[in-house]
């Protein structure tokens, strides 16, 4: 998530709060700068730091941003890129409905 997104991830994540779990992975920077992105967007959902890319590899991602939306089943719907909050509210409601 960039910092254009911080803010609308924020809400999706209330807005969804009890139906889908929100987490943010951060891959690149290092903790001071991932600890302050957090603070000044004011992020309430969870966060972890993949300096590794151990996630970012599992799911084959090649970088920021990106989501990995994992429904109930475990199926893994990859979308690479910014997403607006319309159009998160749809991938959520799709991997919802899978």
């Amino acid at each position: 998530m960039c910092n254009h997104e911080a803010g609308s991830v924020e809400q999706a994540a209330q807005r969804w709060q009890g139906k889908v779990d929100v987490i943010g992975v951060a891959w690149n920077g290092d903790a001071a700068s991932f600890n302050d992105f957090i603070s000044r967007h004011s992020l309430t959902f969870p966060q972890i730091s993949d300096p590794q890319g151990d996630v970012f590899a599992h799911f084959d991602i090649p970088g920021q941003p990106a989501w990995v939306i994992v429904n109930a089943n475990g199926k893994a719907t990859r979308v690479l890129g910014a997403l607006e909050p319309a159009d998160l509210d749809a991938a959520l409601n799709a991997a919802l409905s899978a």
